[in-house]
């Protein structure tokens, strides 16, 4: 059998009518009669006709996918966010070409170029734990191909960025445990060139200032949040001389970790210990005490980038807005709760 791919010149021939009646019959032309549209195209799936999407991409000068560069996708915020961007593309005809950079800004730089090479339209992009600049942003804006930043944000002239404001969540997680009688609360925090972990961080500092609580640098611990950092931060609890009453950490997977730590230890949460997290993960409502968190709202971040560089793509103005926040909410669960609370959401 031969394997040379079927032309639209192949089913036309096999049908006895003109190629271009064949190629209008296949894109649903009003004009060609139902019957006829009925033919071709079971004339061409018998014969295995397949579509060659390059060279229409090429004729359109769109290949109608979008790129999406995040820092790992065996995480419950990325695989929401995406599953949010997958929602509006599809509505819009458009496909993601899906890539990870594993948190290093070494292998973010080749998922750009790889997609770039893709002939990608757009992009959507969470920066890499490491990622120190944009530098290796330069070919795609240069060729104004647009990028829509999400969760994890730069400064970016003429990009646009989907966060929530993590200060302010910051601040309203280290208040809460501090109305919770807290007065030596660790941060464990992650790195600081990322906003989300900066503004986070700050808000924690901004909140102990606010009620004269002085800031103690033995209790910010810098991680990559995961498990490990978890149990690294209680044995490094349970050496100090003045242990705190309080733990506010970046994320759920670090603070789950932190309890079962501590309750290995002896310690009950929260009468020795608060324990607060962020993200508002299902495991926050599983873990005994359940977590109180931030609900990090990712199904609407991922629409909302997505329809941002969809409205650019199609010249819609959205590329006007510089910054979308999206609105966080404090979710006050057992694991803080040392005292009575009116009206707490769990």
């Amino acid at each position: 059998m031969s394997t040379r791919d079927v032309t639209i010149y192949d089913v036309a021939k096999a049908l006895n009518i003109s190629p271009s009646t064949v190629s209008r019959g296949l894109k649903d032309h009003p004009h060609i009669h139902a019957d006829t549209k009925k033919r071709i195209k079971a004339m061409a799936k018998e014969m295995g006709y397949q579509q060659n999407k390059f060279a229409s991409s090429l004729r359109k000068r769109s290949t109608e996918t979008i790129g999406v560069v995040v820092p790992k996708l065996n995480s419950y915020f990325m695989a929401t966010v995406i599953a949010g961007m997958e929602e509006i593309t599809n509505q819009y005809g458009y496909g993601l070409i899906i890539s990870q950079s594993q948190e290093s800004g070494k292998k973010e730089t080749g998922c750009l170029s790889t997609l770039f090479h893709s002939r990608v339209d757009g992009l959507l992009v969470s920066l890499a734990y490491d990622t120190e600049n944009i530098d290796h942003f330069n070919q795609i804006l240069r060729k104004n191909i647009p990028v829509v930043f999400f969760d994890r944000v730069i400064n970016c002239p003429g990009c646009m960025g989907v966060v929530i404001d993590n200060f302010m969540a910051g601040y309203e997680v280290t208040s809460h445990l501090i109305s919770q009688g807290c007065r030596r609360i660790l941060h464990l925090g992650g790195n600081m060139l990322r906003n989300v972990y900066s503004g986070r961080f700050e808000g924690y500092k901004r909140a102990l200032a606010d009620n004269g609580i002085d800031f103690d640098n033995e209790l910010l611990m810098i991680s990559e949040l995961g498990n490990q950092a978890g149990l690294d931060a209680v044995q490094a609890i349970m050496r100090m001389k003045h242990r705190p009453d309080g733990i506010f950490t970046a994320n759920d997977t670090s603070a789950v970790a932190v309890i079962c730590e501590l309750q290995k230890s002896g310690i009950r949460v929260p009468a020795d210990i608060a324990v607060a997290g962020f993200n508002n993960e299902p495991v926050s409502r599983v873990i005994k005490p359940c977590l109180t968190t931030v609900d990090y709202p990712a199904r609407e971040i991922g629409r909302l980038a997505a329809s941002s560089l969809i409205n650019i793509l199609k010249d819609k103005g959205s590329s006007s807005l510089s910054t979308i926040i999206v609105k966080h909410e404090l979710i006050i669960r057992e694991s803080t709760l040392r005292k009575k609370q009116v009206g707490a959401r769990k």
